[in-house]
C-alpha cells in the first residue's frame, strides 16, 4: 500500500489563513475511534440499529446540503459555501490555483510510479480527495502532456468513499467538464462508490446515474454504488464522513479483498475462431 500525501500543502495553506490544528489530539482521537470500530466483531453489526445508537447522530447536515447546495448553485454561491465549510477545497477548485496543481502533482507522481513499475493498481480515495483523483485520472488519459506515456494504462479498481462527485455544481469544476461533449477519464476499469448515511459531503450518494455517459462512451466498465452506515465517533459525536469509519467498514474491506484475490487482467490479445 502506498500513500499520496499532500497534507503538508494543506497545512501550509490553512496556516496562512490562521486555521488552528492540533495534530496530537486529532491523531489520538482518530486512534481511539479506530480502536472502538475494531472491537465490532461481526459484519452484520455495521447496520442501522448500531448507527442509531451513535451519540449525536443527526441527519440535519445531509438534509441541509440536499436543499442548500442546489440553491447556492442557482445563485452562484457554491464557491462561497465550499469556502465556508472547506477553505482548502475551495482553493483547490479555484481556477489556475497553484495549490491545486501542486496537489494533483503529488497524486499523479505516485500513480505514475506504480504504472512505471508495471504493478496492478487499486485507488482508494476519500472525500474531497476523490475530486483530486478524478482530475489526475482525467489528466493521464486526456492531457497531451501525459497521453503518450500513460494514456493506455488502466486502474483495475477505483474506490471512492464519501465522494462529493454526485453534486451537480461540484462536477462543473472537474477537468473535462466544460467540453462538449464532456470528456471523462478513460483509465478506470471498475469504479466502486461507497456513501454513508447522513454524510453531507456525499449528499447525492449515487454516482452511477451521474456518470452514465462514461458507460455509454465505454470509458469505464461499471460504476457500482453502495450505501453504508459509518459508525465512527469523533470527539464524542457521530461523524458519518470520518475516513476511519469508511476504511474499516466491511463493504470497503470486501472490495479490497476481492481485488487482491482476483487474477490479473489478461492484456495479451485473445483470438477466437
Amino acid at each position: 500500500m502506498e500513500l499520496a500525501y499532500y497534507g503538508d500543502l494543506t497545512n501550509e495553506l490553512l496556516g496562512k489563513r490562521q486555521q488552528e490544528y492540533d495534530s496530537q489530539i486529532d491523531v489520538g482521537d482518530r486512534n481511539n475511534a479506530l480502536t472502538d470500530l475494531r472491537s465490532i466483531d461481526a459484519r452484520k453489526k455495521f447496520g442501522i440499529r448500531q448507527y442509531d445508537c451513535c451519540p449525536g447522530k443527526s441527519a440535519v447536515p445531509e438534509f441541509f446540503a440536499n436543499f442548500i447546495s442546489p440553491l447556492c448553485g442557482m445563485l452562484g454561491l457554491t464557491k462561497w459555501m465550499v469556502a465556508r465549510l472547506s477553505p482548502d477545497f475551495a482553493e483547490y477548485l479555484a481556477a489556475d490555483a497553484e495549490y491545486g496543481e501542486k496537489v494533483r502533482e503529488r497524486v499523479r507522481e505516485r500513480i505514475c510510479e506504480i504504472f512505471d513499475r508495471g504493478d496492478r493498481l487499486m485507488l482508494v480515495s476519500h472525500g474531497t480527495g476523490c475530486v483530486v483523483v478524478y482530475d489526475v485520472l482525467w489528466q493521464l488519459s486526456n492531457d497531451e502532456r501525459f497521453i503518450e506515456k500513460y494514456g493506455e494504462r488502466k486502474i483495475d479498481v477505483w474506490v471512492t468513499l464519501g465522494a462529493p462527485l454526485g453534486d451537480n455544481y461540484i462536477r462543473k469544476f472537474l477537468l473535462g467538464a466544460k467540453g462538449e461533449p464532456v470528456s471523462y477519464p478513460k483509465n478506470v476499469i471498475t469504479w466502486h462508490n461507497v456513501a454513508a448515511e447522513d454524510d453531507y459531503t456525499c449528499h447525492d450518494n449515487t454516482l452511477a446515474d451521474d456518470f452514465k455517459s462514461m458507460l455509454a462512451q465505454r470509458a469505464v466498465s461499471t460504476v457500482q454504488d453502495y450505501r453504508v452506515y459509518n459508525l465512527a465517533v469523533r470527539f464524542g459525536k457521530s461523524n458519518p464522513h470520518s475516513s476511519v469509519g469508511y476504511y474499516i467498514h466491511p463493504r470497503t474491506s470486501k472490495i479490497i479483498v476481492d481485488w487482491i484475490r482476483a487474477p490479473a487482467i489478461e492484456t495479451d490479445p485473445v483470438y477466437t475462431i
